[in-house]
């Protein structure tokens, strides 16, 4: 019998092309919302990266743009 393992650690910071993934739309489209303010990022080094709870933001934007029309 083996013994149960954890599942993987879930990744909290995300490169622009995983969220965009995330997301359901193209990398260039990320970075738009990025140049736009919409989406935000950190740096981390050299790298823009976005935390996990960024994306919820940037979501919880969307449903209320929705919502306004």
């Amino acid at each position: 019998m083996s013994t149960p393992t954890a599942p993987p650690p879930t990744r909290r910071l995300l490169r622009v092309e995983d969220a965009a993934t995330t997301l359901g739309f193209k990398r260039s489209t990320a970075y738009e919302e990025i140049r736009r303010g919409r989406l935000r990022t950190v740096q981390v080094g050299r790298r823009r990266l976005i935390p996990t709870e960024y994306i919820e933001e940037y979501v919880e934007l969307l449903k209320r743009e929705s919502h306004n029309h």
